[in-house]
């Protein structure tokens, strides 16, 4: 018997009793369906907990703090740049950088003819260019600063937040006037964007120290700093990309030393802490940097690479921790709706069962004669095989095309609602799946439902290996009848 006479028995079978097949199909259909769309909403679930931590910031980053809380004695490891070099040869480690800051300085910026604007220097940090580009920082125009760039005495070469000059205050207005700075996003009385005061590329800025001595009198020394880059704002990363200034470490360590040089104080804010129990910050170390910045190269690897760092002796941060916990809790929705919806299937599978139970038993004088005329055992058996998964497989494929129409109405749910003047909250729905946030992106709503080319192959094959395995013992049982007992039954 060929593999076509095979197929075109079994297809003549399964329609010869229609009504029969139809409700088997339909048990099939439902167990299908339904673990396909509990699947379908985690996989959202799972994509909106992802896109929701990634604007909190990048998955794939750990922050080392360089002090230990509830700490008595003792001294932490300091994160100098020897330590960074080890941080840099962990296997995963994309890139390290720290944020140096020294909040002792005492600075201010201007801008303009006879200093007329003037912004204080509170968000400035010096960091690792390269980690940085590695890091995905991305740039509105210019080019990141390269570690040998000299523009010359006192120049300073910086990147700047895209939105840094509204920093800028007019000093010739009063300080209670409304017209001494301007904001972004701010509009004028047509609804026009305001520009900052100056084009921050094209005007000359001046960084300036000042100190007093102990007498009162002041001392100032100027720097002048060269854009050269700006950032494009993303506020997943830090603030310095919307209103800030990054330059390289050597030259805020090279500010560092001419504040204390100008104040006669040597403090700085760099070295290793310990705070008490009691909340007191002891400061162990001078050297060394307070904040560091560790590119892992994916998601899956943050944990190990955070394991090793904490093995040092570090403080460290990272999302993975709340990533793992929404996963968990999305898995376990998953396990409960998904047994659910096996029960359906397992009853289909029953249904399968009897069904080709009963068709063994109207055909016994049918599989009686195939076995007198020579039909070998194994080719009964598979053609029973066969009708039993395409059984599985038309159930499958019907499921999976009105899980796909199932996927579409969630998805525009809102948008359904709104043609008929109501709304709907979905945010229950996607809590229940762990997600506990519903948002819509790009003013549309967020897909509640996703079904990716895998998963209709998984619910497929699936369906059809329960068809199989439902019609395995009934086709066992027609091998065994015998064949003149098959001939005389009526």
């Amino acid at each position: 018997m060929k593999i076509s006479d095979l197929l075109r028995l079994s297809t003549d079978n399964l329609r010869r009793r229609k009504g029969r097949t139809a409700l088997t199909v339909i048990g099939v259909v439902v167990g299908t369906f339904s673990i396909i769309v509990m699947i379908s909403l985690g996989i959202a679930s799972n994509a909106q907990n992802e896109a929701m931590l990634q604007s909190w910031g990048d998955l794939t980053q750990i922050t080392i703090n360089n002090y230990q809380w509830g700490a008595a004695s003792g001294d932490v490891p300091v994160l100098d740049d020897k330590m960074l070099e080890q941080l840099r040869g962990y296997e995963h480690v994309v890139a390290v950088t720290p944020m140096y800051q020294d909040n002792n300085l005492n600075a201010q910026i201007y801008a303009g003819k006879n200093d007329r604007y003037e912004a204080y220097a509170w968000n400035m940090y010096g960091v690792d260019m390269d980690a940085l580009q590695a890091m995905d920082y991305q740039l509105i125009s210019g080019s990141f600063v390269a570690d040998d760039l000299n523009l010359g005495k006192k120049k300073i070469p910086v990147l700047i937040g895209e939105h840094f000059a509204y920093e800028f205050q007019d000093t010739r207005k009063s300080p209670n006037s409304g017209k001494r700075q301007r904001y972004w996003g701010e509009t004028d009385a047509l609804g026009n964007p305001v520009e900052p005061f100056f084009d921050i590329q094209k005007e000359k800025l001046t960084l300036r120290l000042t100190a007093y001595d102990s007498n009162g009198n002041e001392k100032t020394e100027d720097y002048q700093l060269v854009v050269v880059g700006v950032f494009q704002q993303d506020d997943a990363k830090q603030y310095f990309t919307n209103s800030g200034i990054a330059m390289r470490v050597t030259d805020v360590q090279m500010l560092s030393k001419a504040y204390q040089k100008l104040s006669g104080n040597k403090q700085n804010s760099g070295g290793s802490y310990i705070i008490t129990s009691s909340g007191q910050q002891i400061k162990q170390k001078d050297n060394g940097y307070e904040n560091v910045y560790v590119k892992v190269d994916d998601v899956d690897n943050v944990s190990d690479v955070e394991q090793q760092i904490k093995d040092l002796g570090y403080e460290t941060y990272s999302m993975t921790q709340i990533r793992e916990e929404m996963q968990a809790s999305v898995a376990k929705s998953q396990m409960i709706l998904g047994g659910t919806a096996a029960v359906a299937l397992l009853v289909a599978a029953l249904n399968i069962a009897n069904t080709m139970m009963m068709s063994i038993y109207e055909r016994t004088k049918e599989i009686g004669v195939m076995k007198v005329l020579g039909c070998e055992v194994r080719k009964i058996r598979n053609m029973f095989l066969v009708e039993a998964g395409a059984i599985g497989l038309l159930g499958g494929v019907i499921g999976v095309a009105l899980s796909y129409a199932a996927s579409a109405i969630l998805n525009n749910l809102t948008m359904i609602a709104a043609l008929f003047g109501g709304s709907i909250d979905l945010s229950g729905l996607m809590g229940s799946f762990g997600g506990g946030y519903y948002y819509g992106m790009d003013g549309g709503s967020a897909a509640i439902s996703m079904i990716p080319p895998w998963l209709v192959l998984l619910g497929l094959g699936f369906s059809t290996l329960v068809g199989v395995l439902s019609g395995l013992w009934p086709a066992i049982r027609a091998t065994k009848i015998s064949a003149l007992e098959a001939i005389r039954h009526e």
